[in-house]
């Protein structure tokens, strides 16, 4: 089976498509793993919830999920952050708001555990340093785990009770074994590792690896749509970037 593991998509439709369809053309998937921020920064909540959802994705809240059904308070975003989801939140249908109320923060999904920050805070913190992946490992539970929350690719490995952070290279696969590993699949919506491309990873449990992927998309078109909802030009101009 192959699993389309994606994060932050930031309601950015052009984006979340691009990867489908790169994914498709590259072998095809058998499910989706989503793990938070389906919304806020992008203007496309409802089509990004709605393509996920034709898909029977499996998705986990993010931080922008949770505050844009108000379920947490918007207090700790910069100005522009809190701007973007203050609209998202105008802009849900009934349905939309269902569905991200609905979220779990956590799932199990063998042989990873899918959650959005770490195991110790499932939507808020970021797993960056050796004090937040040990969080996690002490916690988890599964061989593998899957996170999003930085917007940055990685895979963080256990072995012999050593943390390591590694790059998690494009176009090579990495193989599965004994050792335990946290990977983040990198961002759909607004990378921010100075490639503004989106990123995703391939889960292959025959083969028994991940892979990760980047693919082009029109970002002109998101940003024209953001332009339209008066979104600040500080989140617009991010994109070109990946920063």
């Amino acid at each position: 089976m192959r699993t389309l593991i994606l994060s932050d998509i930031h309601s950015n439709w052009e984006a979340l498509t691009a990867v489908i369809d790169d994914a498709t053309e590259r072998g095809g998937f058998d499910r989706i793993w989503c793990l938070g921020d389906i919304v806020g920064y992008g203007p496309d909540p409802g089509l990004c919830i709605s393509l996920l959802r034709q898909h029977n994705a499996q998705a986990v809240a993010g931080n922008h999920d949770v505050v844009a059904v108000g379920k947490a308070s918007s207090a700790d975003f910069n100005y522009a952050a809190k701007a973007a989801i203050e609209w998202t939140s105008n802009n849900l249908s009934a349905e939309d708001n269902r569905y991200l109320s609905g979220l779990p923060t956590v799932i199990t999904a063998e042989p990873f555990t899918l959650v959005h920050g770490t195991l110790r805070d499932h939507v808020n913190e970021y797993l960056l340093e050796r004090d937040s992946a040990l969080a996690t490992l002490e916690r988890l539970e599964t061989r593998y785990c899957a996170v999003g929350h930085t917007h940055l690719p990685f895979i963080c490995r256990e072995d012999g009770g050593a943390i390591s952070f590694i790059e998690f290279a494009e176009e090579q696969a990495y193989p599965l074994g004994e050792e335990r590993l946290i990977i983040n699949p990198g961002c759909v919506g607004q990378p921010r590792d100075r490639n503004p491309r989106p990123s995703y990873a391939i889960y292959d449990d025959e083969a028994n690896n991940v892979l990760r992927h980047r693919v082009e998309y029109r970002i002109q078109d998101t940003q024209e749509k953001m332009r339209d909802a008066q979104m600040p030009e500080y989140l617009i101009d991010r994109l070109n970037h990946g920063i």
